[in-house]
């Protein structure tokens, strides 16, 4: 649906975005994640043909979006886009819903009649003559998202929608999003630097930082194999760095980290220096002298519970075993166990589950 060839924004003598390659498959919910400031805005407002791009090109369905500002804006009518502070007018919420409708010349009856739809699809359809403004900040998001929907768009751009919300009014827009995009197979394409809203909306998601597009794909792809070590910690990996290939015995190699060795599945060679990529979920804990030989994990470590910290309903334990390791448990789970800090253990962990990350620059020893 839409094609993103070598894009770039440059503002002053900075490009806010820089080199973008990217395709948006139609029907999808494509999701764009990185922190603060890597331009996810700027790139959103590029696809929105709100601005143009300082160099590259953008095609939407087919057609160049690079042209005189009459084509531009039949493309953008076929598009909608909803930014993260939710801007309403002084006016109804059904007066809201209906501006862009009437911006477009639609008759009164039929305005009416999507509006009433529109607002119905957003929960809304108590409200049509509410002042917009003395709604919640959650009504007000959605008022924005029926605004962009009722003109039917076959593209849905979302800018941080749930940044400023509680935890209701976020599963109420997330819901909401979900069901536009499965029954009326509109694309979505959301901006957010919540990786739990990326993972629970998105069939493919990209990762953002410093103005580049540094990896995107599947889900798995991207939180269970980072192609760095910026990534892996922005999506909650802690890199275990100074490690280098021992050996590599058909991609199953042993990896040397001071006096600790761990088995991956990793193609790179002998003598390579290399960071782990450890999931916590993917780490399993158990008391002294309980690993199972007939496990299938190649690796378990002994170790040295440091901290417990709780993380939502679960805890996230850091043990100490010659590398520093995460588990993710249930509450239960540790008082089973009793863990405790100081506590020994053994953390127990799949080769497969061990993603191997080139690190080219050696760990810095402390003068």
């Amino acid at each position: 649906m839409i094609r993103i060839s070598g894009l770039s924004r440059r503002f002053g003598n900075r490009d806010v975005v820089e080199g973008i390659d990217l395709e948006i498959r139609r029907g999808e919910i494509f999701s764009l994640i990185g922190p603060s400031g890597s331009g996810k805005t700027t790139l959103l407002r590029l696809i929105n043909l709100l601005d143009r791009p300082t160099r590259g090109t953008i095609t939407f369905d087919g057609l160049h979006t690079d042209g005189a500002e009459h084509d531009r804006r039949a493309i953008r009518r076929r598009m909608a886009m909803v930014f993260q502070k939710p801007g309403v007018l002084n006016t109804t919420v059904e007066q809201n819903v209906a501006f862009g409708l009437e911006f477009r010349g639609m008759p009164k009856d039929l305005i009416h009649e999507h509006v009433t739809l529109a607002l119905e699809m957003v929960g809304l359809s108590g409200l049509p003559k509410r002042r917009a403004t003395s709604l919640s900040g959650g009504e007000m998001q959605r008022v924005a998202i029926a605004r962009a929907i009722v003109t039917g768009p076959e593209l849905l751009l979302l800018d941080e929608p749930t940044a400023n919300l509680d935890p209701v009014s976020t599963e109420i827009i997330e819901n909401l999003i979900a069901w536009i995009n499965r029954e009326r197979k509109t694309t979505v394409v959301i901006a957010t630097h919540d990786m739990g809203q990326g993972q629970r909306l998105a069939s493919r998601i990209g990762v953002m930082m410093d103005g580049r597009l540094v990896q995107a794909g599947e889900m798995n792809d991207i939180f269970y194999h980072p192609v760095n070590r910026a990534i892996a910690s922005f999506v909650g990996i802690d890199p275990v760095r100074g490690g280098i290939v021992e050996s590599n015995d058909n991609n199953l190699a042993t990896i040397a980290i001071k006096s600790t060795r761990v088995e991956a599945v990793t193609s790179l060679v002998k003598g390579q220096r290399v960071a782990l990529c450890i999931r916590p979920e993917e780490v399993t804990l158990s008391l002294p002298d309980t690993c199972i030989p007939a496990s299938s994990a190649r690796n378990c470590l002994a170790g040295t519970i440091t901290r417990l910290l709780p993380y939502g309903p679960f805890t996230r334990v850091h043990v100490d075993c010659g590398i520093p390791v995460t588990a993710l448990l249930t509450r239960r789970s540790c008082e089973e166990l009793a863990l405790a800090p100081l506590m020994r253990v053994n953390a127990t962990i799949k080769a497969t589950a061990v993603h191997v990350i080139p690190d080219p620059v050696p760990e810095e020893t402390p003068s």
